[in-house]
């Protein structure tokens, strides 16, 4: 018997089913899940290029700072490998080195580039040709840089072109790389003209961030170019500076590439030495690699010291 239902009034069976709240959610949740795994996957090339380049290889130095090999069998030795590295006179020699250049690095290398961007920020023309050339040297792989400088620049003879300004200039010659106290100074010019131009480039970006109603104002006070630097630009600029002065100390500290090829490894007198190469010395020509990964970890904390300092003094001033 069919059951008519009254004008106007729909059966249960015509309405349309409604959405289950249960379907968007998992729509939902299965994007979410999509978007990150898709993160994720970008993500893990990263991880494991650090984990198989750099924390792996940070991990086993470590261990191998206590361990001794020879004749291909190995041995725990605890602080030995230090306490030998540590009564090498070497040792010292290459960290007062180190510190040296990192000095003059900080004097020359930091400050240079900072005034060679203010410099080209005044510029209303060519700007980007002058970016180029500060840049071009960046460009230039550093072996051959530095091979530039050392049979071009530093010939001790008055062939070489920086004797030849000096000769021009009535000046004395310099015999550069010979010279145990030209050394340093020489590598720390080498290494910033082959440098800057990244500092620069990040000088100028900083600055041109400024507004320019800070100059207007300071120049309506009688500011001159000295003060307003001093006043204006180094105050916007400080959190630049510091972090290139950090990344300055850590880069100057692993000095290698310089010693190796201006000064062939140690230089005149052991003026040249630095704590990288004597890494290298211990790994690859005295066959010692449980030493040579001793002076690593050395290193290590002494860059992660100056990194906890930074660190600390920027979160003060932040």
């Amino acid at each position: 018997m069919a059951i008519l239902s009254a004008p106007g009034t729909t059966r249960d069976t015509d309405r349309p089913a409604s959405p289950s709240p249960v379907g968007p959610q998992r729509t939902s949740l299965g994007r979410k899940v999509r978007d990150n795994l898709t993160g994720h996957a970008f993500l893990i090339g990263a991880v494991l290029c650090f984990a198989v380049f750099s924390w792996y290889p940070m991990i086993r130095g470590i261990v191998m700072s206590f361990q001794r090999t020879r004749r291909g069998e190995t041995t725990w030795v605890g602080w030995d490998n230090y306490t030998r590295i540590l009564d090498d006179p070497s040792f010292w020699t290459a960290w007062k080195n180190t510190f040296y250049f990192t000095v003059l690095a900080l004097v020359l290398g930091y400050v240079v580039p900072f005034f060679v961007a203010i410099l080209l920020n005044e510029f209303r023309h060519a700007k980007g040709y002058l970016r180029i050339l500060v840049y071009l040297p960046v460009m230039l792989p550093p072996a051959s840089a530095l091979f530039l400088f050392k049979f071009y620049a530093y010939d001790p003879s008055d062939a070489g072109l920086l004797n030849a300004i000096l000769k021009a200039l009535h000046l004395p010659t310099s015999q550069w790389m010979q010279s145990p106290e030209m050394t340093m100074p020489a590598m720390v010019l080498a290494s910033t003209w082959m440098n800057m131009g990244s500092a620069v480039l990040i000088y100028l970006a900083a600055l041109q961030n400024i507004p320019g109603e800070l100059y207007e104002a300071a120049e309506l006070d009688g500011a001159g170019i000295w003060r307003r630097i001093l006043h204006v630009t180094i105050p916007q600029t400080r959190l630049i500076l510091a972090l290139l002065a950090m990344l300055q100390i850590v880069a100057t500290m692993q000095l290698f590439i310089e010693p190796l090829i201006l000064a062939n490894g140690a230089g005149a007198e052991d003026s040249a030495t630095s704590v990288a190469y004597l890494i290298y010395q211990h790994g690859f020509f005295q066959n010692d690699l449980n030493g040579a990964a001793a002076l690593g970890v050395i290193m290590l904390v002494v860059l992660a010291g100056f990194s906890a300092v930074y660190v600390r003094l920027t979160a003060k001033q932040d």
